[in-house]
């Protein structure tokens, strides 16, 4: 990480710096749409995400804060303790992230269920009037039109990737609007060893339900049978063919999301990562659920 970045959080107005109370910041690795930096000011910690809009992607930094506070209301998420242009403080949580092992433990994804219900039903109470739609469907036409106009090496699959799109979003059909997370990584949940966190909410908006069910499981390799048990712990009920099928054509949506994010990132973003290889395996891993799908 760059002195720049330690420049920027340590010149942020939060910090008491009239007391002459040190500021050391240590840069956190990880973040692939962020500057992340743990931040030690007295006998405090916090955690400082830097991060500029990034509108080929739909982040919008005023969504997210709205959505950070709303979590924290809801007692899922650390507080955001200050925000100003580009940057967020929140306090910092002393844990582990999680490994996709871990959330195929079945106790893990019981509390895991329950933060995902808190998100889903009282988040939305703790929200400003405005917020964003994260409808997966209309997030890969949008990423399919920006491939197109930066020349993606990727144009010539678009065309199929939008008849895919349009059989799986027919296929979901109706939907019971929900305010979800819509990045369930591993890395976004903390173990502080007596509860479960939530974090980072860039691409937090209101979709359906299934989208965060299906992005779960298909982030961290769920089996078939762990994943109907995920949907009968979600639904409180048996796992209807009806509902598995909508189910698995938002994990394909997800899939597919997930790899067209890369194909963007790759002509887009500034930052070191591969995502040239990010794209790879992701395409894979949809071309083979996809294909599951077909055969249902």
């Amino acid at each position: 990480m760059t002195d720049e970045g330690h420049k920027t959080v340590e010149a942020l107005t939060c910090w008491q710096k009239e007391s002459l109370t040190p500021i050391r910041s240590e840069a956190v690795e990880g973040g692939i749409t962020n500057r992340n930096f743990r931040v030690e000011h007295g006998k405090d910690l916090f955690f400082v995400r830097l991060g500029k809009d990034i509108p080929e992607h739909g982040v919008y930094r005023f969504n997210e804060l709205a959505a950070s506070r709303a979590a924290f209301s809801c007692g899922i998420s650390p507080e955001v303790v200050h925000a100003e242009s580009g940057a967020m403080v929140l306090r910092f949580i002393e844990g582990k992230t999680l490994e996709p092992e871990n959330l195929r433990d079945h106790s893990t994804i019981q509390k895991v269920v329950s933060l995902l219900k808190k998100c889903h039903l009282e988040m939305p109470q703790n929200l400003p009037g405005s917020t964003l739609i994260f409808w997966v469907f209309q997030v890969i036409r949008g990423y399919a039109k920006t491939l197109r106009e930066g020349k993606s090496r990727m144009i010539p699959e678009l065309s199929r990737f939008m008849e895919i799109n349009r059989q799986l979003e027919k296929t979901v059909g109706a939907v019971e609007m929900r305010f979800g997370h819509n990045d369930l990584l591993c890395g976004n949940f903390i173990d502080d060893g007596k509860r479960l966190w939530l974090i980072d909410w860039d691409y937090a908006g209101f979709n359906s339900p299934l989208f965060d069910l299906a992005n779960l499981a298909s982030n961290n390799e769920y089996s078939e049978d762990l994943e109907k048990q995920l949907l009968e712990m979600y639904f409180e009920k048996a796992v209807s063919a009806d509902l598995w099928k909508r189910y698995f054509a938002m994990k394909c949506a997800s899939l597919l999301r997930e790899a067209m994010w890369s194909m963007v990132s790759e002509i887009h973003s500034t930052l070191d990562f591969d995502y040239g290889q990010y794209t790879t395996e992701n395409l894979e891993r949809f071309e083979n659920t996809f294909v599951k799908f077909e055969n249902l």
